[in-house]
């Protein structure tokens, strides 16, 4: 297990488990989270033999509960001396790995916590979850692609509908608009992540590597452009197997 300030991080096998851990602070989001969850979402990406990743939240009450705007929206000199750190794309390196990553979702699911949760792959909920983008209501919008993530995964009127009005979804309504794809039991949730994670990672990892590729790099092109993303990603794979002594 690693000694990062607001994350755990551990590995089994070839999962990687990544737990947000301010259960004080419902697991907001802050600088030290941001720069930790850098560090251990870079080593994930830069290691072969990980070949799933699951992303939970530490405590019984949130996941995430948001940015801690204690930090965000002030810049006191400690703080602003730290200005580079600010530029560390933990969002695109989340949306650069190549692994697939499963969120665990329960309680408040909010603000950064929602959008962490969009660059995941898979994202499965506890029935208790529940889920909201606030920012407008604070005077804000979201900052770490919120915008652009959930109508992307669940339609652009719904999406406004969460911006603009600030409304919650239960787990279940989470589910009814393709946000989750799963719900389950609280006591649940963690064993079935892990069952889906295992499953995952007990499959060929150049082939789930490449359909992953090929769903999120296709899904914005051109139904012609797709298919041919496909073709190329069918042959690759073929060469790259080709290449692998057989035992």
């Amino acid at each position: 297990m690693s000694a990062f300030k607001t994350v755990l991080y551990e590995k089994n096998d070839h999962v990687a488990l990544v737990t947000l851990h301010r259960p004080e602070a419902l697991n907001a989001f802050n600088i030290q989270m941001r720069d930790d969850l850098y560090e251990v979402l870079s080593a994930i990406r830069d290691d072969s033999d990980i070949r799933v990743a699951i992303l939970k939240g530490a405590g019984e009450k949130a996941f995430c509960a948001g940015a801690d705007l204690s930090e965000f929206l002030s810049a006191p000199a400690p703080v602003a001396a730290r200005q580079v750190r600010y530029t560390r794309d933990v969002w695109g390196l989340f949306l650069s790995i190549s692994q697939p990553l499963i969120a665990a979702l329960h309680g408040y699911v909010l603000g950064s916590g929602i959008e962490m949760a969009l660059c995941c792959d898979i994202r499965i909920a506890s029935e208790e979850a529940r889920f909201g983008l606030p920012e407008v209501a604070l005077g804000i919008i979201p900052a770490a692609g919120g915008t652009q993530t959930l109508p992307r995964t669940v339609g652009r009127s719904r999406a406004l509908e969460m911006l603009l009005t600030n409304r919650w979804l239960s787990a279940e309504e989470a589910y009814q608009t393709g946000l989750v794809s799963r719900v389950t039991p609280r006591n649940k949730l963690l064993a079935t992540v892990e069952d889906m994670a295992q499953h995952i990672a007990s499959l060929d990892p150049l082939a789930v590597r490449a359909a992953k590729e090929a769903v999120l790099r296709g899904i914005e092109l051109p139904l012609a452009e797709g298919l041919a993303l496909e073709r190329n990603l069918v042959a690759k794979l073929a060469l790259r197997k080709a290449a692998v002594p057989q035992q």
